[in-house]
């Protein structure tokens, strides 16, 4: 079995979030997914588990932090085209999420950033390592 990335993340609305992880193109996985958290399938290897702020807390000892207001980690996903990075962060916009900071191009990577309702900041980019620039 290849190695999984489950991402848990806390938040206050838990219909509004997966309203927006959906619209931004995750799918759901209703197998582990009730009432207080959705399973939210970005591909067979990466997985958003979006919680309750009470069940979130039953799994750690430490305060949540207001993500809206301090930031802890970036959340950054490759995806296999421009286009792709493109089609993420314009749904992601339209579902409610907002672009903290403009777009960047780096020659050999395109990158987007977007923030979810909560605050959550991922980095949606495509690269090129042929393009890469050579020492």
């Amino acid at each position: 079995m290849k190695s999984q990335i489950f991402i848990n993340l806390p938040v206050k609305d838990l219909d509004k979030s997966f309203s927006f992880y959906s619209k931004m193109g995750f799918s759901n996985n209703p197998q582990f997914s009730d009432e207080t958290a959705k399973c939210m399938v970005f591909s067979d290897e990466i997985f958003v588990m979006i919680m309750t702020h009470d069940k979130f807390k039953s799994f750690v000892n430490k305060p949540i932090t207001d993500v809206s207001k301090t930031i802890t980690l970036l959340l950054s996903i490759s995806v296999d085209s421009l286009d792709k990075v493109n089609e993420i962060c314009n749904n992601a916009l339209t579902a409610g999420g907002i672009e903290p900071v403009e777009a960047k191009d780096y020659g050999f990577m395109q990158q987007r950033t977007i923030e979810d309702p909560d605050g959550h900041t991922w980095e949606i980019f495509n690269m090129d390592m042929s393009k890469f620039p050579q020492q």
